[in-house]
């Protein structure tokens, strides 16, 4: 497994700039706005992605956050084991279910949101509302068209996991070189790859949903609030004594940065 170390190595080096992991978060943003300018102006061909029903769309994003929890969970099992055992397994399965009650309340918040400030029309095209449905899922049940304020759920999830992954991952640093059976290592190893190729494929589909779909200012929403679920969190609550805290790679640069 010579070669999957090679990669664990690169990868965990990249993760550690502090320049990087500044940058990243900042990165979402930055491809939102450009992305909807771009898209605005038309300047994006149609391609395999700008079709909703294509399979990365289908069976990765629709089910962002199945697959973030199904690679992070066991990640963290493991790497738990490596430090404070049962302690930090409880803290870091505790993030994690925070994480899911922030993914929870914002997707039904948008959802709410879209209902409370849209109407149903016959089409896409239609000019004149009807009465007679007062819910998007009525509507679009009868056949018709629900048009209301409707915040980017991709922009939310895509990036709240991307930055979620990048913080809970952030232990392999300490974790490469601590001593692990071999099968053990081996799938930590491959987790922590999957978990990068999962990061890589949600900021690859961010790209697409910004210059795809979507009015401009429900993708900035969208990530606004993806970036702010995860600053109150990882930048603020989880520096506090009443929290679940910050992964020990985290802690460690805490406490150096306030020594």
């Amino acid at each position: 497994m010579a070669a999957m170390d090679v990669i664990v190595e690169k990868l965990v080096t990249v993760w550690r700039r502090p320049a990087v992991r500044r940058v990243f978060p900042l990165l979402f943003l930055l491809i939102s706005s450009v992305g909807s300018i771009l898209k605005e102006l038309e300047l994006v061909p149609p391609s395999y992605f700008s079709s909703s029903k294509n399979f990365f769309n289908l069976y990765f994003v629709k089910v962002s956050w199945g697959w973030t929890l199904l690679l992070l969970t066991p990640f963290l099992l493991i790497s738990s084991s490596v430090h404070r055992g049962a302690s930090l397994l409880g803290q870091r399965l505790l993030s994690l279910a925070v994480a899911t009650a922030v993914w929870y309340i914002c997707t039904e918040t948008f959802l709410y949101i879209e209902d409370a400030t849209g109407a149903c029309f016959q089409s896409k095209t239609s000019l004149l509302a009807t009465n007679e449905f007062a819910s998007k899922a009525t509507c679009r049940r009868a056949g018709f068209n629900w048009r209301g304020q409707d915040i980017s759920g991709h922009s939310f999830i895509l990036t709240y996991s991307s930055l979620l992954i990048m913080e809970e991952t952030s232990p392999m640093a300490i974790l490469r070189t601590a001593s692990l059976p071999a099968l053990a290592r081996t799938v930590l190893n491959l987790l922590y790859v999957a978990l990068n190729l999962l990061v890589m494929t949600w900021v690859w589909m961010f790209v697409c949903t910004s210059v795809y779909f979507h009015q401009p200012i429900d993708k900035l929403l969208g990530t606004i609030c993806g970036l702010l679920g995860w600053y109150l969190t990882y930048r603020y609550w989880y520096l506090k004594p009443f929290s679940p805290g910050l992964p020990p790679h985290c802690q460690l640069k805490e406490q150096k940065q306030h020594a």
